[in-house]
């Protein structure tokens, strides 16, 4: 049990990736089934695209219909398989998400980050707001029963700030290029479909505390 309790998958997001956003609704499930934790850490994907020369799929794919119908049919599929219901595709996608994941780090230092989360995620990707306007987001973290006031007021210190940079710094430094990203027992995993190699990396902890 011991051994048990040391796992860890680290979870890098961006609540503007829908990726994200289906990998976030897997992964409790993963995580009870290995007795794992879940460590969720908010990163800028700007910022990440910015330091590793990467690009959206929409901007790096653009005038390849083929390849974006198919990344499209591949989600379908994803969401199908795993009987994810409640994603829906935000018509204002891409949405800046600079102030919300600020907002993350805030709601983590104020004690209601799981609810943040739910919150955002779900104004994201199954109510479709518009969560890149400060009016709508505040108005969605309030419905949600959070001081929405006192988030977004924290989100704007310098410390929550330079607190989400060095997440993006440090997620840059461990490899990352996009997200979602998982990182494992010093191992990492890029994407949603990269979940099942996530859960037999746990498996393999599990055969090798067996065998000591």
């Amino acid at each position: 049990m011991t051994a048990m309790t040391r796992k860890e998958i680290e979870f890098h997001f961006d609540f503007g990736s829908p990726n994200a956003y289906l990998a976030y609704q897997l992964l409790p499930g993963i995580a009870e089934r290995h007795g794992a934790t879940i460590r969720h850490v908010p990163v800028l994907l700007g910022g990440v695209f910015r330091d590793t020369g990467n690009r959206s799929p929409a901007e790096a794919y653009a005038g390849i219909e083929n390849k974006l119908n198919y990344e499209r049919l591949e989600m379908q599929r994803f969401i199908a398989r795993h009987g994810i219901t409640r994603f829906r595709r935000n018509p204002f996608f891409p949405v800046n998400t600079l102030r919300l994941m600020r907002g993350a780090v805030a709601a983590r230092h104020l004690g209601v980050f799981a609810e943040y989360l739910d919150t955002v995620f779900k104004g994201m990707w199954e109510e479709q707001l518009n969560m890149g306007d400060p009016d709508i987001a505040g108005a969605a973290i309030s419905n949600a029963g959070l001081d929405a006031e006192a988030i977004l007021a924290a989100a704007e210190t310098q410390p929550v700030k330079d607190e989400l940079l060095a997440n993006t710094r440090r997620a840059v430094a461990q490899g990352d290029f996009g997200s979602p990203t998982f990182h494992v027992e010093g191992e990492i995993y890029f994407g949603k479909d990269r979940l099942r190699d996530v859960e037999d990396h746990l498996i393999g902890l599990e055969t090798a505390a067996a065998g000591r």
